[in-house]
């Protein structure tokens, strides 16, 4: 049986719970699954190019989760970064990810009110975490973002899209509840003219945008992402743990069931 309670030692949110109710991601993340983007790490790449990453900026993430594209924005020597999490549990798992050092801080906030100063960063990131927020809470999120942003800074996210623009609103509730039934935390993904539309509301201008579809297990990305030997460890770590077995089954059948309506998104928002 694999242990589903904490990574290295460190204990994940959720690690309390019943398989049968803890969230999605985390229990995935048990089983040895690093990257947890919808897109994957091909769409966080071209997210942070677009981006432009660079030894001037000063940026902050919203949710580093596991630290992957923390540890890829590094690469890049900004001058410095700050990651807000909003659980001490999992801030404390990021942290021991990076490096030491004074200009890297993981912080325990909010993303819709970091507490940080006005104008204090030229790039904002978050990824995979406003699909899973109300309405009104991508909007503060994305408000903080254009908060926290100097004039020309910029916004990147990478989230969970609805396809196509055109569909109708009671089947886009039915796909939201389908996802909310097997990730077992509230699942609010939008169109792309949606996510469009969430940016320019709080005052960005949209730069850049591209898609990927939503593979998230199916065995060519989970190679792609995790690399041979991490996706056999996760095959491993399912085939040792039957519960954990039916409920990554469970949230692969909505996957596949829904592949047509489902899709990766990635936007570039600028404060002009």
């Amino acid at each position: 049986m694999t242990d589903i309670h904490s990574i290295q030692g460190v204990e994940l949110p959720g690690g309390s719970l019943e398989i049968e109710k803890m969230p999605g991601h985390w229990l995935l993340a048990r089983l040895g699954k690093r990257v947890l983007r919808p897109g994957g790490l091909r769409l966080t790449r071209a997210l942070l190019e677009d981006l432009a990453v660079g030894p001037a900026d000063e940026v902050v993430e919203f949710a580093p989760g596991l630290g992957v594209t923390a540890r890829m924005i590094l690469q890049h020597e900004p001058q410095r970064y700050t990651a807000i999490e909003r659980d001490a549990q999992a801030a404390q798992w990021t942290s021991r990810q990076l490096p030491r050092a004074p200009h890297i801080s993981v912080v325990v906030g909010h993303a819709h009110q970091t507490l940080l100063p006005a104008a204090s960063a030229s790039l904002v990131v978050g990824e995979a975490m406003l699909s899973m927020q109300t309405a009104e809470h991508k909007r503060r999120i994305a408000a903080e973002a254009f908060r926290l942003l100097r004039p020309g800074g910029r916004y990147g996210i990478h989230e969970l899209a609805i396809v196509p623009d055109d569909m109708p609103s009671d089947r886009q509730r039915e796909i939201d509840r389908a996802l909310s039934s097997v990730i077992h935390v509230g699942a609010r993904p939008l169109r792309s003219q949606e996510w469009k539309a969430l940016l320019e509301s709080v005052g960005f201008r949209v730069v850049a945008l591209g898609h990927a579809p939503m593979h998230l297990l199916r065995p060519l990305r989970l190679i792609e992402d995790e690399g041979l030997f991490g996706a056999l460890r996760l095959v491993r770590n399912l085939a040792k743990d039957g519960a954990a077995r039916r409920r990554v089954m469970a949230m692969r059948w909505v996957f596949e069931r829904h592949r047509s309506n489902l899709s990766a998104i990635y936007m570039v928002g600028q404060k002009d």
